[in-house]
């Protein structure tokens, strides 16, 4: 039997799951855009994105930025430069190819994306409280399962492990 045969059939999702996650995810991008007005409306959701990126993954090149985000490296660039000018991100060389040029939160930086994701967290709370009777306990895994699969990194693994820059070793930019 040829190894095709074997392999289960991808499923197909239920429209009603995606109309319901598309009404969902409207839900959520309003919850985002109201916290990060509320708190700095300077930023965009855009330039918000990638500093998740940063905090989630650690120092990036600025290429890297651009490819996670799926835009052209010309925005990326210009996105991050912007971001570098409000104080909330720095570039640095690795002292092992100062070649490379990353790009690393600063302490404005974590500052911000934890106030936004705190305002999430206590809007999403109250959501999630005022609808505690149609929650399933096959729905947080289900979501986990989602959010996986759209390349977002767990909750628990933000913020390991990578130092601030006040911590950091390599030097900035001039």
């Amino acid at each position: 039997m040829p190894k095709d045969a074997r392999a289960p059939a991808p499923a197909i999702a239920a429209p009603e799951a995606v109309e319901a996650l598309l009404a969902a995810s409207r839900a959520l991008v309003g919850i985002a855009a109201r916290s990060l007005a509320d708190i700095d409306p300077d930023v965009t959701l855009p330039q918000y994105r990638a500093l998740v990126v940063l905090a989630a993954r650690g120092p990036q090149r600025v290429a890297d930025i651009s490819a996670e985000l799926q835009v052209a490296a010309s925005t990326g660039t210009r996105m991050c430069d912007r971001l570098v000018r409000k104080g909330l991100a720095r570039r640095s060389r690795p002292t092992s190819d100062r070649r490379v040029v990353r790009l690393t939160l600063t302490a404005a930086g974590r500052r911000l994306v934890q106030r936004v994701t705190d305002s999430r967290l206590e809007q999403l709370t109250t959501i999630v409280a005022a609808t505690a009777d149609v929650w399933h306990p096959a729905v947080a895994p289900a979501l986990r399962a989602f959010a996986a699969a759209a390349g977002e990194v767990p909750e628990r693994e933000w913020w390991l492990g990578f130092p601030s820059m006040d911590e950091e070793a390599e030097p900035p930019l001039d």
